[in-house]
């Protein structure tokens, strides 16, 4: 959820997404649960390069003060992160994962995050990628829905739902 990429590219439904996002995360804030923004770190040149404005966060995303940030290098936001160690450190057996580039960065990381053994919720309206040249934006969003949903992983494929239903721990 990076200036750059939205700023290049447009995204499927990039406004409606952000305000699903906030609310989401003002859930999990008030029932205790953790939100995490992860951020790519590109090489020097890349708009995803930290010293680069495209590196930072769309600006109506709203993290807050107790909100943590993991930054990556690749599109796992496990791999080569302490975002694991994190999670494991807080107790958290079970992720929610979101953001941009559905079949890239959003792919990677549910498949990642299900082979590391985190129940793994994906939002069918919580996650965006552009039109590619071999197919659209929606169709890959689909695709990518029918793969989650049958995922074979230690615990089981993920569960997939729209931001406005999913429970938050009381």
């Amino acid at each position: 959820m990076q200036q750059g990429d939205f700023n290049r590219t447009p995204r499927y439904d990039a406004e409606g997404l952000v305000s699903r996002l906030n609310s989401l995360a003002a859930r999990l804030r008030s029932s205790g649960g953790l939100v995490i923004y992860v951020q790519h770190d590109g090489p020097p040149g890349d708009l995803h390069h930290p010293d680069e404005p495209g590196w930072r966060l769309l600006p109506d995303l709203t993290p807050q003060e107790d909100d943590l940030f993991v930054r990556k290098t690749c599109c796992d936001a496990f791999l080569n992160t302490g975002l694991d160690n994190l999670l494991k450190a807080h107790g958290v057996g079970q992720v929610i994962v979101t953001g941009n580039a559905t079949d890239f960065c959003v792919d990677t990381t549910v498949r990642s995050a299900m082979a590391r053994g985190y129940r793994t919720i994906v939002p069918t309206d919580g996650h965006t990628t552009a039109d590619r040249p071999y197919l659209s934006a929606i169709k890959i969003i689909e695709h990518h829905h029918a793969v989650w949903r049958e995922f074979i992983s230690p615990v089981g494929p993920a569960l997939l739902m729209p931001c406005a239903d999913i429970g938050v721990p009381a």
